[in-house]
């Protein structure tokens, strides 16, 4: 007694194809599962053989095998109990071929023959639509994996028992419907920072151009605030980086209840993450912080007290906008297309700037905070912005611009910039190459003396020049300027003084 399904393994957000081939023959007794599979794989034994007993099947005392083809290629995750359960049944004569034949399944089985969820199911489905088949998956990843088209034929019931009563026509499981969730009527907003008018503008002009910001200033000067309220004033992701956002976070299982956020992402992890976790990795090449938060924001909080060799690692993915992950079973690739956000003081203590502070390790307080930031890692920060401390008369004084009215400006830039780079890779003003930059910044010669003198007089490297200009071109896309002029430029490179 032979059968065969179809499954998926998972390199990096793509689906691979894998036979689930089952063969039961006389002989010793035995159940094995052959193809390289981990220990969630090997285990799926004990989960399959209860959960077939829970729906009143038993095994037969037979030499029963089971091959995850192709053998060569590793296999994880616990999303291979359902299609070992069902190649069984087919293979006991107790569930037609038919009713899996042009089918991917994926789902974790419980003891009591519940269909438990599992990761990856968007990007399963993804691949199953384009493979031509259909797709069975647990009841509660059904919501995500109906994103994947609306054509496609999606089953995803709750149990074995449901997923039997529905082709024996007992019972009719619906497909399921995308979910969406809902913003948070009560998110932080833009108005709430008092005073730093000129912080706040240096996030507008990040917003609207993607560009990485650096925030320097005291404890309390409303760094981490203006920070957390960036998300508030950017536009909804496009279609593309809503999908390429989600299957990274279905591949990660931080989708939850398999609801899409429109929003963009959010990602603030604390000073002590490693090197896996911020960039990716482990046994599996899991995705790390940098590809959870692509088309978003991310958020390092005291950035100095994170590793050296963990910013380093940032360098490579802040120019290509994709994470590269090898290791010694593993190779994969993950978008990355991520805003850096980074917080710091000014030194170890936070009272460098304070007016008649004297510290007493003198500039060498400072100095030794400070050379924890690699030049290579600040060359590749488009804004730089020193906060000071809050007076009591700004905690006093009226609100000011709301994140809707500033969203509207932001949004109104990007618009430019769309209809400016609609022939061009690159989707921001931050994302623009060497060759693109010259063609698309449309700077004029006052523009171009200025930033020229800039470069020759405080040595500015390449990639400062072209990072000014993409500034410069964000600049004059929020003053609706067709051309990037020299007050642009004279405010761009304000924003590119160095830590001191």
């Amino acid at each position: 007694m032979q059968s065969r399904v179809t499954t998926i393994a998972f390199r990096g957000i793509d689906a691979v194809p894998v036979a689930v081939e089952v063969q039961i023959l006389s002989g010793s007794v035995g159940f094995m599962i052959v193809g390289l599979g981990d220990k969630a794989v090997a285990e799926s034994r004990e989960r399959v053989r209860a959960a077939l007993a829970a729906c009143g099947l038993s095994l037969p005392p037979r030499r029963i095998t089971v091959n995850l083809a192709p053998a060569d290629l590793p296999k994880a995750g616990s999303h291979y109990d359902l299609p070992i359960a069902l190649a069984l049944m087919v293979a006991l004569g107790a569930l037609p071929q038919e009713a899996v034949d042009g089918c991917v399944i994926l789902g974790e089985l419980g003891l009591d023959g519940r269909i438990v969820g599992v990761a990856g199911v968007l990007p399963a489905a993804v691949g199953a639509n384009g493979l031509g088949q259909a797709l069975i998956c647990p009841a509660v990843d059904g919501p995500e994996a109906a994103w994947a088209s609306g054509d496609m034929a999606i089953l995803a019931p709750a149990s074995l028992t449901a997923f039997l009563n529905h082709v024996a026509g007992r019972q009719t499981l619906a497909r399921p419907a995308p979910s969406t969730r809902l913003s948070d009527p009560f998110a932080a907003d833009l108005a709430e920072v008092k005073g730093q008018e000129s912080a706040k503008r240096a996030v507008e002009i990040a917003a609207a151009g993607g560009h990485n910001l650096l925030m320097v200033g005291p404890p309390g000067s409303g760094k981490s605030m203006l920070a957390e309220r960036l998300p508030s004033i950017l536009p909804e992701m496009d279609a593309a980086t809503l999908l390429e956002s989600a299957m990274i976070r279905s591949v990660a299982g931080a989708l939850e209840g398999g609801r899409l956020d429109l929003a963009a992402p959010y990602r603030a992890p604390h000073h002590s993450a490693s090197m896996a976790a911020l960039i990716g990795g482990g046994p599996r090449g899991r995705p790390g912080e940098i590809s959870l938060c692509h088309g978003g924001v991310l958020f390092l909080d005291e950035l100095p007290e994170f590793a050296p060799t963990v910013l380093d690692a940032l360098r490579e993915p802040l120019e290509t906008r994709q994470a590269h992950i090898a290791r010694a079973n593993v190779r994969v690739t993950y978008p990355a297309r991520f805003q850096l956000i980074a917080a710091m003081n000014p030194c170890r203590c936070g009272r460098a700037d304070d007016p008649g502070h004297t510290c007493k390790r003198g500039a060498a307080c400072r100095d030794d905070y400070q050379a924890r930031l690699s030049g290579p890692l600040l060359d590749r920060i488009d804004l730089t912005i020193r906060l000071n401390a809050v007076s009591p008369a700004d905690l006093r004084a009226a609100p000011a611009e709301k994140s809707a009215t500033v969203a509207a400006r932001v949004r109104t830039a990007r618009e430019r910039q769309a209809h400016r780079l609609a022939n061009e890779p690159a989707r921001l003003n931050a994302e623009l190459g060497g060759s693109a930059i010259s063609e698309t910044v449309d700077a004029d010669s006052d523009a171009y003396a200025l930033i020229e003198r800039t470069a020759e007089a405080g040595r500015m490297t390449a990639r400062g020049f072209h990072r000014t200009l993409k500034v410069a071109r964000t600049i004059a896309d929020l003053a609706g300027s067709a051309a990037v002029r020299r007050i642009h430029v004279a405010e761009a490179l304000g924003y590119r003084h160095a830590l001191g």
